[in-house]
């Protein structure tokens, strides 16, 4: 039977694994290595008849999977918009572990529901939306447009005095979706799992930076959601809200847009990107991209607070809580505080340490193009935001330099598709990224370039 001193030795333990783990940060590769990824085999083994030490259990764990895992939490990973984890942020995950609370409502956790109201109000304020808006902390950026797409479908319905949530869907007037001709997959994959059709989507042409042209924007009616991004996941581009957004209301159709990391924009210098996306019904966004909080936590944010507190309702007889509780923003019942890491970095940063962060990752995707275009490489994009779209002479080139620098175990980025041609996306969103950074992967890049040319 295992003791309280047997359980905090073995928390003790773990606590200087994962410090030793975090010394080592500087010097694993950005990847892992063949044999770490093989070494991984290790732990395939049947399930065990009897019990295994708990020391035993984490020391298989540490000196077979930590040397398999990527180096996202380091200075020199640039890929899939993923950042670094903030030192309060990572503490705040740590203390929370501990606490091991429910987030679902007053009643499960007092401490959780007070610091999740405030990381909201916090979120909103920093980002300039709605302060009457509701904030649902959620896992991914997915799982909240889930519950902002469900909350706008049953919003207009009961515009229509259709009830949603007795009859269901079976014979309801038909809600119509227009996406962007780049709209990111989550949001195709939510819209799919909701039951809209992928066929069935109406696509508004972009223009070729991957915005929406307004000129070429589908009808609209009062049964139509709108789906509009800040920040395209390749060029890093905004649709033009003010254009658009205004048209659509006009029309009476719900407005959510796809902010999972560049509506931070509007926390930055460069927030004039944004104009206009106060205006929408609905936003998603991550924390764990250009906030540096920890994977996973995201925010639903609906411009309805009881929109979206109707539609996700959870209330039981056993259960009952505020329409605000989180539990009624999103799509788990039971769940972690998620808000809490985003509390934690919002309160090491305040507005200044945070317009700081984003503006330093802004100016290196800058320096980065302008090294690169000298060197002989196309730069796809204009380069308005924190993403580099990058192509070498020939397609051929550019796969060739790609797994070049992957195999290096210097920086890892990976691969993309822009306008039907290989390219590859270098994405600086980690606090760790130094300029010196920038400038190994700048000068790793172009002498990767002479060596394939020469």
């Amino acid at each position: 039977m295992t003791t309280y001193s047997d359980e905090r030795q073995l928390l003790g333990e773990a606590d200087q694994r994962a410090l030793d783990y975090f010394d080592s940060q500087h010097t694993r590769p950005a990847f892992p290595t063949k044999q770490a990824i093989a070494a991984l085999s290790a732990l395939d083994q049947p399930l065990n008849e009897h019990a295994l030490a708990a020391q035993q259990v984490l020391r298989h764990l540490d000196e077979i999977a930590s040397p398999a895992t990527v180096n996202s939490n380091g200075s020199r990973y640039f890929g899939f918009v993923i950042g670094a984890t903030l030192p309060a942020a990572a503490a705040a995950e740590r203390l929370v572990l501990a606490w091991d609370q429910c987030a679902s409502s007053f009643d499960n956790s007092p401490a959780a529901d007070v610091i999740e109201r405030i990381a909201g109000r916090w979120v909103l304020e920093a980002l300039r939306l709605p302060t009457s808006s509701a904030v649902g902390f959620g896992t991914s950026a997915t799982a909240c447009t889930l519950a902002c797409i469900s909350a706008a479908r049953r919003a207009l319905l009961a515009r229509k005095g259709w009830d949603f949530d007795g009859d269901g869907l079976m014979g309801a007037p038909e809600v119509r979706v227009v996406v962007s001709a780049s709209v990111h997959i989550t949001v195709k994959k939510a819209l799919r799992i909701l039951g809209f059709g992928t066929k069935r989507l109406i696509i508004a042409a972009t223009d070729a930076y991957g915005r929406i042209d307004p000129l070429q924007l589908p009808p609209l009616d009062d049964l139509c959601i709108l789906c509009l991004q800040a920040g395209e996941v390749n060029t890093g581009e905004f649709d033009p809200f003010s254009a658009i957004i205004p048209v659509a209301k006009g029309a009476g159709a719900w407005v959510h847009v796809d902010g999972a990391f560049g509506l931070w924009a509007r926390a930055s210098s460069s927030e004039q990107l944004t104009e206009g996306v106060e205006q929408a019904d609905s936003w998603t966004t991550d924390g764990h991209k250009w906030l540096n909080t920890p994977y996973d936590g995201a925010m639903a944010i609906c411009r309805d607070a009881d929109a979206l507190a109707q539609a996700m309702n959870s209330d039981a007889a056993y259960a009952c809580a505020s329409k605000d509780a989180q539990k009624n923003l999103n799509l788990e019942f039971s769940r972690r505080a998620r808000g809490i890491p985003i509390w934690a970095a919002l309160a090491s940063l305040g507005r200044e340490g945070l317009r700081q962060m984003i503006d330093q990752h802004i100016r290196q995707a800058s320096t980065l193009a302008e090294r690169l275009r000298t060197a002989g490489y196309q730069v796809l994009n204009r380069v308005v935001l924190n993403q580099v779209l990058v192509r070498a002479d020939d397609d051929q080139q550019t796969l060739a330099i790609r797994l070049a620098a992957q195999a290096s175990g210097q920086v890892w980025f990976g691969p993309t598709v822009w306008q039907d041609r290989p390219a590859f996306r270098l994405s600086i969103s980690s606090w760790r990224t130094t300029d010196a950074d920038i400038d190994l992967l700048a000068e790793l890049l172009i002498k990767l370039k002479q060596e394939i040319t020469s």
